[in-house]
């Protein structure tokens, strides 16, 4: 894994739109929080275009993000919104540019994609966290997360709030993962993850209990589980009652001995706590934590 140099106050975020149009007023108040912070932000023009139910045609939304990778002025990259069209742009990604321009870069949702395929084929951690327009409504543990992950020399550590431990255990691995609906897209196609010798983190917003079970059933069928060390549940909003949402993975795990936790503050919900992805990590189910050591941040 190639460790990531911290942004500090006054370095530069530049922010892209891989996904969908969004708000114009919550976008100003996330671009205000950070700026408040103390950093720099770049906003390039090409965010704010729309084609239908996309930020913009799929080759621009693209460029923008391998313009933000290219310029050394632009200290690490953060996603204006979700919502969908990412997986449309994978195959447009300037991936030798990205590799070797490596920085933080920050998304989930619809980004998941991106994220996904930007730590399999360049080898560096990302980040796996609140959006730009989100920051409007985040709580303050969220907030606090979105900064403080970026001096995080001793290491990162997630306590699941609530806490339900589904299945009991401690394991280690890769943090993989994310919005399972987006990762149940990439089957079958050149993007498709490797969660082997992961920890796999899922979460949701508004799919029904039976579209969550036919997601993680493909994904069972297509052998994606087969070698995962864990499974760590996230907020999954407005899915029905979140006991049956639990029901579901301890039926699509039954067969392996793994360690499950439910209730990380992650995803659609209140918090969406920073996680690194790609990054090794321990899940201890039994006391609800999952603990990084220190590295995933070169010594400044």
């Amino acid at each position: 894994m190639v460790p990531l140099k911290p942004i500090r106050p006054g370095d530069t975020i530049g922010i892209v739109a891989p996904a969908s149009p969004f708000e114009k007023v919550k976008f100003e108040s996330g671009i205000k929080f950070l700026e408040e912070r103390g950093f720099r932000i770049f906003v390039s023009e090409a965010v704010f275009q729309r084609d239908g139910y996309l930020a913009g045609p799929d080759d621009q939304r693209a460029r923008l993000i391998n313009q933000m990778f290219a310029d050394p002025g632009i200290h690490a990259i953060w996603s204006a919104r979700g919502g969908y069209g990412t997986l449309r742009i994978l195959p447009l990604i300037d991936y030798p540019t990205v590799c070797a321009n490596p920085k933080p870069f920050v998304g989930s949702s619809d980004i998941t994609a991106l994220l996904t395929v930007l730590n399999e084929r360049c080898h560096m951690p990302v980040f796996h966290g609140p959006l730009i327009i989100s920051f409007a409504e985040a709580d303050a543990a969220t907030r606090h997360s979105a900064l403080k992950i970026f001096d995080s020399a001793d290491g990162w550590r997630i306590k699941a709030d609530p806490c339900r431990v589904v299945r009991p255990g401690r394991a280690s691995g890769r943090v993989t993962g994310g919005n399972l609906a987006t990762l149940s897209h990439l089957m079958g196609t050149p993007f498709e993850p490797d969660f082997s010798g992961g920890l796999l983190l899922i979460e949701d917003i508004g799919e029904a209990p039976y579209r969550i079970d036919r997601m993680l059933t493909q994904m069972k069928l297509a052998g994606s589980f087969s070698q995962i060390n864990g499974v760590m549940m996230g907020n999954f909003r407005d899915c029905g009652n979140p006991a049956d949402i639990i029901t579901i993975v301890e039926n699509i795990f039954s067969g392996q001995s793994i360690p499950i936790l439910a209730g990380l503050p992650v995803g659609h919900g209140p918090s969406n706590i920073m996680i690194p992805m790609g990054v090794e990590a321990t899940l201890d189910a039994d006391q609800g934590i999952l603990t990084y050591q220190p590295g995933f941040f070169a010594d400044t």
